[in-house]
């Protein structure tokens, strides 16, 4: 969450204090690289965090097992390395492209689709891969965080009341809030609709609004960032 928005922001906001909108071409395809890489990463650990939860709530006497220190690096590397290989794929892919109208990206950073709007020459073979492997890749994920929590709720709802069913959806509900936040403002805005003012907006939800409040919906259940907050307002 850190990378994503210091990918973003540092430079919009320094080109609004210097009244530019200026950014090298190198700078451009390091901020696509960077962003794509920490997003694409994030996500794949979302997927990985649904699987922590099911194992948790659905098969707690093999969590040791299922999940040793061996697994959780394995599952974390695998969520990196989806990352990074998202990333590669479209960043080459992006600026293997040469531009032909202009150099004028209407985003508050350097955001692909606006990137593509002022290209020239398009493959579309090269672009439907990878497009294929994005696709795998964020429906694979999409479908077993989806699958974690309908296993989950129906383990749970088993569960008296009693014996911890508040526990449970407790330990659930700030991964799921994070992953519904990111669905939500990912997939915002219908391609069908486009204007600049529009645009700018959902770029904003999406790119800076899930960073921004994910620390905070992690922290929920944090008894002391509880106790703090409590003493600030009293």
């Amino acid at each position: 969450d850190l990378g994503s928005i210091s990918t973003t922001l540092p430079k919009s906001m320094a080109n609004t204090l210097w009244d530019t909108r200026d950014i090298s071409y190198a700078g451009c395809a390091a901020q696509v690289f960077f962003f794509l890489f920490l997003i694409t990463a994030e996500y794949s650990l979302l997927a990985v965090m649904s699987y922590d939860r099911y194992v948790a709530i659905c098969k707690p006497l093999h969590y040791g097992t299922l999940l040793g220190s061996r697994a959780c690096v394995h599952m974390a590397a695998a969520a990196w390395g989806s990352g990074f290989l998202s990333a590669v794929l479209h960043t080459a892919n992006t600026f293997s492209i040469p531009l032909c109208q202009g150099n004028a990206v209407n985003q508050f950073f350097c955001e692909i689709p606006q990137i593509l709007r002022i290209s020239c020459s398009l493959s579309y073979f090269r672009d439907f891969a990878v497009l294929v492997v994005t696709v795998c890749l964020v429906l694979g994920c999409f479908v077993f965080i989806v699958l974690s929590y309908v296993q989950i709720f129906r383990a749970v709802l088993r569960i008296p009341p009693e014996q911890g069913r508040h526990k449970a959806f407790s330990t659930c509900l700030p991964h799921l809030a994070v992953a519904s936040l990111f669905a939500m403002f990912a997939y915002l805005k219908p391609p069908s609709i486009s204007s600049p003012l529009l645009d700018l907006v959902v770029a904003v939800l999406y790119s800076v609004v899930p960073p921004a409040l994910n620390p905070l919906i992690y922290s929920m259940r944090n008894q002391e960032l509880k106790q703090s907050i409590r003493k600030v307002i009293s």
